[in-house]
């Protein structure tokens, strides 16, 4: 095989025109016309038509006749121009095919369990893919052959090199950290490694390399990435893998602003690689706008729909539900639904959306109104007089035409949380996203903690920097301390969030006091941080940084289904590999050697 005079199939073109070439690849798809023969040709570039003519040359038509689809196969052949009625849109190629004049099978292939080709060879159309996840993910390196796994592999590399070049170019340093740690039970659960040499003792793989990049800022070396490995042992979400990649940055000297800018930027490179613009600054949002506004912390601002409180609008109104909640110090929000009025039948908001629908968002009901002529229509209306019914079209900025909806309760929290999954519900059914639009927002000001199990609990990690009311709170104070915000931030890119940081502490006081904040004692601190607080003694920095969710990333990017479609072996959606049939139990005598002894399901629920 002279690999130097291979061409790949996707750059034959009218410069290759009458020329002999020499191309390696797999059949793809093959069709017979009897007196000709054809498949398509496929490598890592793209496809190309091969052609076999037994008046030229029947030794070729022969082979070509036994091949079959996903045999790799090397050809040469004359480059022909195709007359215009049997070019092939769906190709790149589409206009030129080869004429074979030598062919040497390589290798031959068992009939695949699932078709490999996504074009039809005919001109008429595309071939409509449908395969079952857990069978493609068995023979996962059968699905990588197919042209749109393929393309997502490459596109996540040049992703990846975009994020290289960047970063290097802003003075970056790509340092590696290590991949077996110490346990330090802080978030989700740790996947654990015996030690051989350390008799029962136990390595953690890296939930997130965060003490390694703060305690490389506390190095001197000042500016950190890597692109890294992660691994949380959760509970099954559908879009979660239990190893994931992150785009870890970590700096020192710098603020808030220097993580916006520097990641506007980087976010702006990624976008290019994909046809896409993206320019900063991009807006910023903080905490309790984005949950008073929106309901949620990673709002998707692609449309506007903004949840309004109207607790105070509704004081004093006939309607004795509301009144009952605005008198005991509950809220009342609502939203309006722009030009939908037509689209949204009594039926379907009351019975379906209001009676089924709200329940199972956790709300109690809901209440809507349709802005027609001016004023408003529902089952309810008569509740609410002139002077009421234009202060709500007001508020909401309604127009004919357009739906408004509320929700209230006693509790604050349920409203923004169900009127915030009832906005991006209603948007996506009703085809209100503007999905030309990339819905990219800073959410800032986070509380620096939260309440769990009646105790505090940080809300992000224990390293973040909180405002500068902190450290004057007495710590006693629950309640003062849940109001503190955090100098924590997410990026969020159409509802999703797909990064998250925060400046650090570098004060060797402020560190120990969030740690007794959290209620642990100084031997926990000390067996589960005390290499950690032990650097911070040593002039730390001011630092801070982030990490982005490569897997996520690229996915939202993608428009695929799944982050599984972005990487090249994923885990399934209960966390195992149809592949490799991995997790699986090893022999007794490696245990044996690691000082392990498993437990029988049985015998550890008697226990």
């Amino acid at each position: 095989m002279n690999w130097k005079t291979r061409v790949h199939c996707n750059t034959v073109s009218e410069g290759n025109l009458n020329e002999t070439i020499h191309l390696n690849g797999w059949v793809d798809a093959v069709r017979d016309h009897g007196h000709l023969f054809f498949i398509h040709l496929r490598d890592i570039s793209g496809i190309v038509q091969l052609v076999f003519d037994p008046t030229k040359n029947k030794t070729c038509y022969d082979v070509g006749k036994k091949l079959r689809s996903e045999w790799t196969v090397e050809v040469k052949g004359t480059v022909l121009k195709r007359d215009s009625e049997s070019t092939n849109p769906q190709l790149e190629t589409g206009c030129f095919e080869v004429e074979v004049t030598e062919i040497n099978v390589l290798s031959q292939s068992e009939t695949p369990p699932f078709s490999i080709s996504e074009k039809d060879i005919t001109t008429e159309h595309e071939r409509n893919y449908e395969v079952d996840e857990e069978l493609r993910l068995k023979y996962r390196y059968l699905d990588l052959r197919r042209p749109s796994m393929k393309n997502n592999m490459i596109q996540r590399h040049k992703i990846v090199k975009s994020i290289h070049n960047f970063l290097d170019a802003k003075q970056f340093f790509n340092i590696e950290t290590p991949m077996l740690t110490k346990s330090t039970p802080e978030g989700a659960r740790d996947y654990l490694v015996p030690s051989r040499v350390h008799k029962t003792k136990f390595y953690a793989l890296p939930q997130s390399p965060q003490l390694y990049k703060q305690m490389i800022m506390m190095s001197g070396l000042e500016r950190y990435y890597q692109i890294v490995k992660c691994f949380r042992d959760e509970d099954l979400r559908p879009n979660r893998q239990p190893e994931f990649t992150q785009v870890d940055i970590e700096a020192s000297f710098i603020d808030e602003s220097f993580i916006f800018e520097l990641l506007e930027g980087l976010i702006s490179e990624v976008f290019k690689t994909q046809g896409m613009k993206a320019s900063g600054p991009f807006p910023r949002i903080t905490y309790d706008e984005a949950m008073n506004s929106y309901g949620s912390d990673k709002p998707d601002i692609r449309f506007d729909m903004k949840m309004v409180d109207m607790t105070e609008t509704f004081k004093g109104v006939g309607y004795k539900i509301f009144n009952q909640i605005v008198e005991s110090g509950g809220r009342i929000k609502g939203i309006n639904i722009p030009g939908q009025a037509g689209n949204l039948g009594k039926n379907l908001l009351q019975n379906e959306f209001a009676k089924k629908l709200i329940p199972k968002m956790g709300g109690k009901g809901m209440t809507w109104m349709k802005v027609e002529g001016g004023k408003l229509n529902s089952n309810i209306v008569q509740f609410f007089n002139d002077d009421y019914q234009q202060k709500m079209i007001s508020s909401l900025d309604g127009k004919d035409g357009d739906v408004l909806i509320f929700i209230a309760d006693t509790n604050p929290d349920l409203v923004n949380d169900v009127l915030g999954k009832f906005r991006l519900f209603i948007a996506e059914r009703q085809g209100l996203i503007d999905t030309t639009k990339n819905g990219l927002c800073w959410i800032t000001e986070f509380p620096l903690f939260e309440m769990k199990d009646g105790n505090l609990s940080s809300m992000h990690h224990p390293f973040t920097m909180p405002d500068k009311r902190f450290m004057d709170i007495d710590i006693n104070d629950k309640e003062a301390f849940l109001k503190v915000k955090s100098r924590g931030y997410d990026l969020v890119l159409n509802g999703e969030e797909i990064g998250g940081g925060s400046i650090r502490i570098h004060d060797t006081k402020m560190q120990n006091k969030l740690f007794e904040v959290l209620g642990l004692s100084e031997n926990e601190i000390e067996e589960k941080f005390g290499f950690f607080v032990n650097a911070l003694k040593y002039g730390a920095p001011p630092h801070g940084g982030l990490a982005i969710g490569l897997d996520r990333l690229v996915s939202i990017l993608l428009e695929t289904n799944s982050i599984r479609d972005v990487i090249a072996f994923p885990k399934n959606r209960a966390a195992g590999c149809p592949l490799t049939q991995s997790p699986d139990s090893v022999k007794q005598s490696q245990l044996a050697e690691l000082s392990i002894q498993t437990i029988d399901e049985e015998e550890s629920i008697s226990n």
